[in-house]
């Protein structure tokens, strides 16, 4: 099954897994508040095996906070798929703490790389752009 973040991982993921003919269900970061006041939205059995779709990891704290929703329900998380991260340090620290995997289709240094192949960034901005992924909480630089 594939499982989608809201809001930006519902589209994707009910994409992929039309694709991939799974079942797809997708959470929201906290219930409803009217209604049937569900968090996750779709059919699931306990134990079924899933894979999470996000639209980007930075810290990880959400997306783990959606992997807990889902493991709290009964739901066997294997793994994340994102399509982009910043590949901080604090997020791979908390996905190896969960033990959740999670690969991205492409991230922050490859974008950075592609830029300053296209002349889009210099070689001087790249240097800055690598310095603010070091600790972007309390980045002042200027580009």
């Amino acid at each position: 099954m594939l499982a989608g973040v809201a809001t930006a991982g519902i589209a994707w993921g009910a994409m992929a897994a039309d694709q991939l003919k799974l079942p797809y269900i997708y959470v929201r970061p906290k219930p409803k508040e009217h209604g049937l006041g569900n968090q996750i939205e779709g059919y699931f059995e306990q134990g079924q095996k899933t894979i999470v779709i996000e639209d980007l990891i930075s810290t990880g704290k959400s997306s783990l906070q959606v992997v807990d929703v889902l493991k709290n329900a009964g739901v066997n998380v294997i793994g994340m798929v994102s399509i982009f991260n910043y590949g901080f340090k604090v997020a791979d620290v908390a996905f190896e703490k969960s033990g959740v995997p999670f690969k991205s289709l492409t991230n922050y240094e490859t974008l950075i790389s592609l830029a300053i192949e296209k002349n889009i960034v210099t070689a001087e901005q790249k240097d800055i752009l690598l310095k603010w992924k070091e600790d972007p909480a309390n980045w002042k630089g200027v580009l």
